[in-house]
């Protein structure tokens, strides 16, 4: 049977978190242990070497005051001498010019050890000798008629003893490290995913008890908050958007069963006994095809919403002549509704292009001016205005009609939206219109605006992005 061997990729992350901030704790902390450890080997050996040569110059320094000879009488004071100076496990000798030791002074120095050190003799400066654990440094001493040397040898198993047991302290305190180390990076991998643990809590309360539920965070001001936070503002669109949505489909069956409900209703009437009846019949027929037409209408401004809802931003799109479109829209409503005042305001965009297609800007603005008429009750006047700055057009579309209740503003762009449900389909339409010119506009990279107070008129602001006249004139030299 073939063994599955587990990737480190494929350990939960954390594990993962836990082993190498761990691993990363241990090699920091092992690291500082032997720099440590080298550190004060070092200092410790250079610090008996310093005190060795420090006593090889005081006995040098002794010799010379005292004007020693280095005769018979002259030994008993010289080894009270070395006596005082000498240390634990250090052997001092004073040997003549053949090699001959004529003092010999130690203090717990074990003698089989003097065999094993080779006396050398030198004319001028100091030397040291290492062998296994002991040191020797060697100086010669002159004074007047004699001649010898000076050695001083150290036994460096106490000090080799201390540096073991300084060993073996660091190596139980990295075992020790492996496993605080490990401890740390459990806790600390802990504490990092405890947010990424609460938002995967979320999501399964989500799936559970439904779209509502958040993530509680405290908003520290880090990467984590930030995604948090963010997860938070994306549920509460997609929230926002499911609601949306149960609610275009809820209204959009109400819709499309009324018309459907009333046909059915008269063919039934027609076909039980009504057919026989001239005027059952006409009336039948009429209504039938009234609630069609309103059908089919309702089924193409809802394919025209989907297509504007489908389609990507569009940038490259240009209207040359956008005063000129705006007048023609206006002088068809005029046509079409005789009786209103149509004031227009649009000198400031002569000569300016909008990023905009020609049917595009057509279709929102017989969206917005169909409204305000709907809307304008027994005032008659509709404003059209436009206003350009230095990168955009505002161009807004005004009555002073019965406007829109201050509760409703936040929705009136919602799909199949109506401010008041007990109006006529004739009046109010289906709610389509500004949801169809929202996406349009922002299509473009623009916005949309309304601002209404019930009783006084409603303004309908849209603005568009220019195009800059640097690029225009590109394109003028190209052609």
């Amino acid at each position: 049977m073939k063994r599955k061997v587990i990737s480190l990729a494929q350990i939960p992350i954390k594990w993962r978190l836990t082993f190498w901030s761990a691993v990363f704790l241990f090699l920091v902390f092992v690291a500082y242990n032997t720099f440590q450890y080298f550190f004060i080997e070092k200092w410790m050996m250079r610090q008996e070497e310093q005190m060795i040569q420090q006593t090889m110059r005081d006995i040098v320094n002794y010799s010379l005051e005292k004007e020693l000879s280095f005769k018979e009488t002259e030994l008993a004071d010289i080894r009270g001498f070395l006596e005082r100076i000498n240390q634990k496990d250090q052997l001092i000798r004073i040997l003549d010019e053949d090699g001959y030791p004529l003092l010999v002074v130690y203090d717990d120095y074990q003698n089989e050890r003097l065999q094993s050190v080779p006396v050398t003799h030198y004319d001028h400066a100091v030397t040291e000798y290492a062998n296994g654990n002991l040191v020797m440094v060697s100086g010669p001493i002159t004074i007047f008629q004699f001649t010898g040397t000076v050695e001083i040898i150290k036994n460096m198993q106490s000090y080799e003893q201390l540096s073991d047991a300084l060993f073996q302290v660091m190596a139980i305190g990295c075992l020790a490290a492996v496993v605080i180390s490990g401890l740390g990076g459990r806790l600390l991998a802990r504490q990092l995913l405890k947010p990424l643990q609460a938002m995967n809590e979320t999501i399964r309360n989500i799936k559970q008890k439904g779209l509502q539920e958040r993530v509680q965070f405290f908003d520290n001001q880090d990467e984590i908050a930030s995604l948090m936070k963010m997860f938070n503002k994306m549920m509460d669109q997609v929230e926002r958007s499911f609601k949306q949505q149960s609610q275009f489909v809820e209204d959009a069956s109400h819709e499309l069963r009324t018309p459907l409900a009333i046909i059915e209703g008269h063919l039934s009437l027609l076909r039980r006994w009504g057919k026989n009846d001239p005027a059952v019949l006409e009336e039948s027929l009429q209504a039938s095809i009234q609630e069609l037409t309103r059908l089919k209408g309702l089924v193409q401004e809802m394919l025209v919403l989907a297509r504007a809802e489908q389609e990507r931003q569009e940038h490259d799109a240009s209207l040359s002549d956008p005063d000129r479109v705006i007048g023609q829209m206006v002088s068809n409503i005029a046509l079409l509704h005789p009786a209103f005042q149509l004031a227009v305001d649009i000198d400031a965009l002569e000569g300016r292009s909008l990023i905009v297609s020609e049917e595009h800007l057509e279709q929102i603005l017989l969206i917005l001016l169909d409204n305000a008429v709907k809307y304008s009750g027994e005032n008659k006047r509709v404003e059209i205005s436009a206003v350009v700055s230095e990168e955009s057009a505002r161009i807004s579309v005004s009555d002073r009609g019965v406007g829109i209740p201050e509760q409703d503003l936040p929705y009136v762009m919602d799909r199949l939206y109506r401010v008041d449900k007990s109006r006529s389909r004739e009046q109010s339409g289906h709610g389509l219109g500004l949801s169809i010119a929202k996406r349009l506009v922002e299509k473009y990279g623009g916005t949309i605006m309304i601002h209404s107070s019930e009783g006084k008129g409603t303004t309908v602001s849209f603005v568009l992005p220019l195009k800059q006249e640097s690029k225009m004139l590109k394109e003028e030299i190209f052609f």
